[in-house]
C-alpha cells in the first residue's frame, strides 16, 4: 500500500478497495450502513451523528441517501485529509435539505475538533482502532461517554488479522458504560469486526488530553 508524505498509509488510494465488492472494506461498509439505517428511527428529531476519521463519508452519507423520509439530521465529520474531506462535501451536496453536514478538516485525535459536535446520538469510530496503539485505543473508548448522549449508539471496527483485540475492545466499552447490541465478523481478508454499542450512562465532559495518534 502506498504511503503519504508523513509516512502513513495513503488513505486516498486505500479507499480504492471500496470499488471491489468482494473486499473486506465493502463488507464493512455494508454492515456499518445497515446499522446506521437500523438505529436512525430510534432517536427523536433532530438526530445528531458524529463520524470520527470519516474518510469520504460514504458510510454515513450513503445510508442517509437511502432514507429520503429521514427526520432532521445534523452530521459532523472529522477528517484530516483534505482530498477525502472534499469528496465528502461533494457527496453531501446531493442529500435532502433536512440533512445538514459539517465536514471538518481536523485532527480527530485532538479533543478541540469535537467542539459543538458532541454529544451525538450515533457515533462512528470506524477504521481507527487497528491504526493506533493499545493505550490510545483504551483512551479513545474511555472518551466515548463524552461523545454520546444517553442512549446513543457507537459503531466501531477493527481487523483481527495479526492480533485479535475484539474481546479487549468489548470489555473497554462495557467498563465505560456501554452495552453491546451487535457484533458482526468476516472470516477472511483481514478478518474485520464491526461492533455496535449502546450507551447506558450519563454523558461525561470531553477530556482535554489527546485521544489518539495514527501509527500507520
Amino acid at each position: 500500500m502506498p504511503t503519504s508524505a508523513d509516512g502513513l498509509r495513503d488513505y486516498v488510494a486505500w479507499h480504492d478497495a471500496y470499488d471491489d465488492p468482494q473486499s473486506s472494506l465493502s463488507w464493512r461498509l455494508s454492515i456499518v450502513r445497515s446499522w446506521i439505517e437500523r438505529v436512525l428511527d430510534e432517536y427523536s428529531s433532530p438526530v445528531r451523528v458524529l463520524s470520527v476519521c470519516a474518510g469520504d463519508g460514504r458510510d454515513v452519507l450513503g445510508a442517509l441517501a437511502l432514507r429520503p423520509d429521514v427526520a432532521d439530521v445534523a452530521v459532523t465529520m472529522l477528517e484530516i485529509d483534505p482530498v477525502l474531506a472534499a469528496r465528502a462535501r461533494q457527496q453531501s451536496a446531493d442529500l435532502h435539505p433536512r440533512i445538514r453536514v459539517d465536514v471538518r478538516v481536523a485532527d480527530a485525535g485532538d479533543p478541540a475538533a469535537y467542539s459543538g459536535a458532541v454529544p451525538a446520538d450515533i457515533v462512528l469510530l470506524v477504521g481507527i482502532f487497528g491504526n493506533i496503539s493499545d493505550a490510545d485505543l483504551a483512551r479513545t473508548i474511555a472518551a466515548a461517554p463524552a461523545m454520546c448522549r444517553a442512549g446513543g449508539t457507537v459503531l466501531w471496527s477493527r481487523g483481527r488479522h495479526g492480533g485479535d483485540r475484539t474481546d479487549e475492545i468489548r470489555r473497554c466499552f462495557l467498563a465505560a458504560g456501554f452495552a453491546e447490541i451487535g457484533l458482526d465478523t468476516l472470516d477472511r481478508d483481514g478478518h474485520p469486526t464491526v461492533g455496535a454499542m449502546r450507551f447506558s450512562d450519563e454523558t461525561k465532559p470531553m477530556p482535554t488530553h489527546r485521544l489518539f495518534t495514527f501509527l500507520r
